[in-house]
């Protein structure tokens, strides 16, 4: 998306979230004591990068910025850096809403699986599904996000299961990054599960991962990242690593499921293969948190999905940030299970249901999660120098976005790379001629 030559200025917010630090290079931050809060300050963005933050409001008359420049007067409301959400499946065909029924009469994932339901219902409708279709959807779902603060999403394939269908996915997310507002990071999840056609040639359907599909994704540069869901049942250690190496070799990152039903020693292989991040963790054990801590990982929570799944047991963001100091990151996993498009909501669940405080909940959502994909240095947080991705909270301070949950109201104003993408107050709209 292009900047615009215009300067905008934001004055006198109630709280302007920042950093101590000077360098979005820096280590990650995970606590209060990480955070600068400025009260009746103002940011100065000037071709799309913040070039100031100020602890007075601006006016016409004293502004540092020579015209032309909009002045935005956020009085009485909260700035934190633009939402990433690390972690989702953004672009797939079809919907699987009847599930909540089965699933609230008792049956489990393996019962609606059996009855044709669960992820190879998803494949089927995707595989059916034209790459027009599947641009259009992720548009609508990034369109939604983005209302919701989320200005960077990863986005991950994993509903094709064949290569056709796997590429296909890719190019429409690559498509998908040109035509909407959020930056659209593309991750290749061939390794989602054993397609019906190799129920009963796993090793066949690793081989064709490796050999034929992973040098085609790279030389055609269709993603950044690869992953795999390393569970049992699923993808095994073994396997696991050697479709991650692979990738590795041509230049793909490796990220990982890991953990998320049974404890498998996904944690482990993440360090091992120097996964950028690991994601769910929800079985992890301290030998596998100090693994990540040792290796780097970043732990990439997912509370929608056991909330989604009706499970009563969270990942322990608690023992993973004061026990073994990781940078705990949050993520939506947005996919026909767990349906859900709100970065603010996880913040919600990981205050009410991982004891999160709600600025360490804040910081996994931005810093931690811009570092999950590899983008720290540019989105995350509110520093001189870096992208003016940003969201004007209608609330004095950001405790209230875990606080006044569920509320639509909260999201004011979405600025992407210096300019107004969404706003709920139409007079905003129609003044500075939002896109």
């Amino acid at each position: 998306m292009q900047t615009t030559n215009n300067s905008l200025i934001l004055s006198n917010a109630s709280e302007i979230v920042t950093l101590k630090s000077k360098s979005s290079t820096s280590s990650l931050r995970m606590s209060d004591q990480d955070l600068i809060l400025i009260n009746n300050g103002s940011l100065i963005i000037q071709n799309g990068k913040i070039t100031d933050i100020l602890d007075y409001p601006v006016s016409n008359s004293n502004s540092p910025i020579p015209e032309p420049f909009t002045l935005l007067d956020v009085t009485e409301k909260t700035v934190i850096p633009g939402l990433v959400d690390s972690h989702t499946h953004v672009s797939f065909a079809g919907n699987r809403e009847d599930e909540l029924e089965m699933k609230l009469r008792g049956l489990s994932y393996l019962e609606i699986l059996k009855q044709g339901g669960g992820i190879m219902r998803t494949v089927k409708a995707t595989r059916k599904a034209n790459l027009e279709e599947l641009v259009e959807r992720g548009k609508e779902n990034a369109e939604i996000m983005l209302k919701h603060g989320t200005t960077t999403i990863e986005a991950k394939s994993g509903y094709g299961l064949d290569m056709e269908t796997e590429i296909k996915q890719l190019k429409a997310l690559r498509e998908l990054n040109q035509k909407c507002y959020s930056t659209v990071i593309p991750t290749y999840l061939g390794a989602h599960a054993l397609p019906p056609e190799y129920s009963n040639q796993r090793e066949k359907y690793v081989n064709l991962m490796i050999e034929e599909v992973i040098p085609i994704i790279s030389k055609n540069h269709l993603a950044t990242f690869i992953d795999v869901f390393c569970e049992k049942g699923v993808f095994s250690i073994q396997e696991s690593r050697e479709i991650l190496l692979t990738g590795k070799k041509v230049g793909l990152r490796p990220k990982i499921h890991a953990d998320e039903i049974e404890r498998m020693g996904g944690a482990q292989l993440a360090a091992e293969v120097g996964a950028i991040s690991a994601d769910h963790l929800l079985m992890t054990d301290d030998d596998g948190f100090r693994a990540l801590a040792d290796a780097g990982v970043i732990p990439v929570l997912l509370p929608g999905t056991p909330f989604s799944l009706m499970k009563n047991e969270y990942p322990s963001a608690r023992r993973m940030i004061d026990e073994f100091d990781l940078p705990v990151a949050l993520a939506t996993d947005l996919n026909p299970n767990c349906f859900c498009h709100s970065m603010l909501q996880i913040i919600t669940l990981a205050c009410f249901n991982m004891q999160m405080s709600p600025t360490e909940a804040l910081l996994a959502a931005t810093s931690n999660s811009a570092a999950a994909i590899g983008l720290q240095r540019n989105i995350g947080s509110i520093e001189v120098g870096t992208q003016a991705d940003l969201v004007v909270i209608n609330a004095p301070n950001c405790k209230f976005i875990p606080y006044k949950f569920g509320s639509a109201s909260l999201i004011n104003t979405v600025i992407k790379n210096g300019r107004i993408v969404a706003a709920n107050d139409p007079a905003l709209i129609t003044t500075h001629e939002c896109l």
